[in-house]
């Protein structure tokens, strides 16, 4: 039997799994929090490995993580974890286990995960992240849309004609003015209301709602995708108060492009980036 190892390495927590060929789930490690120190990560990374793989030979190994990252030769730098700059994480690993490793930013990786296990066949498939910050991943014929030199485009920092009762609050990390990012994540909703997206009232998830459905229109007017998939914990948490307050405002507002795609919430929840990493585990990134 092929096994294959995925890891979705967050800036706040690790989580691992084994699968079978077919993706069939067949073990789990409990998720543990991300060290700071990097020699610390790796060696979690590798005990992972090694209680997943219980002494059979691993036939691939997957990982989600934080960009940015130079997937064509798994070279990772996440942004919020600071010693983890310039790190040879497929040379470490592909010495280390002896197979195949294979990383990209987490947003291409769920976007693969959710393109895989999506019910029905869909061609074009755009996912989108909305946790701490903001990003995506859009699928065509099942391989991920990449931009000029292998660039992963990045969707959360559109500008958007946003709606919002508190203009001097809205700040985003980028540097640039108006990012959809900076009202619709975790990061900015904080920043924003003062508390985290959990705890908003209807009326901020109204605004909310519509400043992503203006993001939601950009990105499928230009795209084109036949389905967009929600994930991430601002978005599963809002639900249907964040949900129907996009899907209004995108409804309001398409005009040119005689159809609109579907819009709904992911139904793998917090285990997409996890799914995905089986997917590039057992497939590749080419």
């Amino acid at each position: 039997m092929s096994l294959y190892i995925a890891l979705d390495m967050g800036g706040t927590k690790i989580t691992a799994a084994a699968a079978d060929g077919d993706l069939r789930i067949l073990r789990r490690v409990r998720g543990e929090a991300t060290p700071v120190r990097l020699a610390e990560g790796l060696a979690l990374l590798h005990r992972m490995v090694g209680e997943l793989a219980a002494g059979e030979k691993i036939a691939g190994i997957g990982a989600a993580a934080g960009g940015p990252l130079d997937w064509r030769n798994g070279v990772v730098s996440p942004l919020h974890q600071a010693e983890w700059r310039e790190v040879p994480l497929r040379a470490i690993m592909q010495e280390r286990w002896g197979c195949p490793f294979h990383v990209d930013v987490d947003t291409n990786v769920a976007a693969l995960g959710e393109h895989r296990f999506s019910p029905g066949k869909i061609r074009r498939l755009l996912y989108l992240t909305l946790s701490t910050g903001m990003g995506g991943g859009y699928v065509v014929d099942g391989r991920l849309f990449r931009g000029m030199d292998d660039q992963h485009p990045e969707v959360g920092h559109q500008a958007v004609p946003f709606r919002c009762a508190h203009l001097e609050r809205v700040i985003c990390a980028c540097g640039a003015k108006g990012c959809l990012e900076a009202l619709v994540s975790g990061r900015g909703i904080e920043r924003i209301y003062g508390r985290p997206a959990r705890d908003l009232s209807a009326e901020m998830w109204a605004e909310v709602g519509h400043n992503l459905g203006q993001g939601l229109r950009n990105l499928a007017t230009i795209l084109l995708p036949d389905e967009i998939v929600l994930g991430g914990g601002v978005a599963i948490g809002g639900g249907a108060r964040l949900l129907d307050a996009a899907c209004a405002v995108m409804r309001e507002n398409w005009k040119i492009i005689p159809v609109m795609p579907k819009v709904r919430l992911s139904e793998l929840g917090q285990d997409t980036p996890l799914m995905g990493a089986l997917v590039i585990a057992r497939d590749g990134l080419e």
